[in-house]
């Protein structure tokens, strides 16, 4: 289901074309970047964070970075909480290892991070773990319907947010 939430999504906005299916996971920013060829900063991780009110947003990032905490709470006004696994899909619409800024629950916020700018084309995943959309950072943010761009990342252990 989260899959075609995210397909739908990409339709309406004239990408379902670019999507890619893979034969292998894509759980990962690693296994992601192995299953398509490409380098792990342009595996635009979508960061599943608790907002204060018990809600969820996504930032996307780059995959070569991790969030900021003190970037963030200057941008956002509070402390950086990833979500916990069981809170991931009720709260997003899309399983761990499948979440996207596309297709999801009403009421998550989506940011873009500026993390992504340096590339030509990024990978997003489209809602489950073996499936990625190449799409530019311009069109980004239309396509996942986000409220805008940030600058909440620094460079780091990419495994970790």
């Amino acid at each position: 289901m989260s899959f075609e939430r995210a397909r739908d999504a990409l339709a309406a906005a004239g990408l379902a074309s670019r999507i890619r299916v893979l034969d292998a996971s894509s759980a990962t920013v690693e296994l992601a970047a192995a299953a398509l060829g490409a380098e792990p900063g342009r595996i635009a991780k979508s960061i599943a964070l608790k907002t204060p009110g018990g809600g969820a947003m996504i930032v996307v990032a780059a995959g070569d970075v991790r969030i900021d905490g003190a970037k963030f709470k200057k941008t956002f006004g509070f402390k950086p909480r990833m979500l916990a696994f069981d809170e991931v899909e009720p709260l997003t619409g899309h399983a761990p290892g499948g979440v996207t800024p596309f297709g999801r629950n009403p009421g998550v916020d989506c940011w873009i991070d500026a993390s992504v700018r340096r590339f030509e084309t990024v990978f997003p995943a489209v809602g489950d773990a073996a499936s990625a959309v190449e799409l530019t950072p311009a069109e980004l943010p239309a396509a996942a319907g986000a409220r805008g761009w940030v600058d909440v990342c620094r460079s780091g252990d990419r495994t970790r947010a």
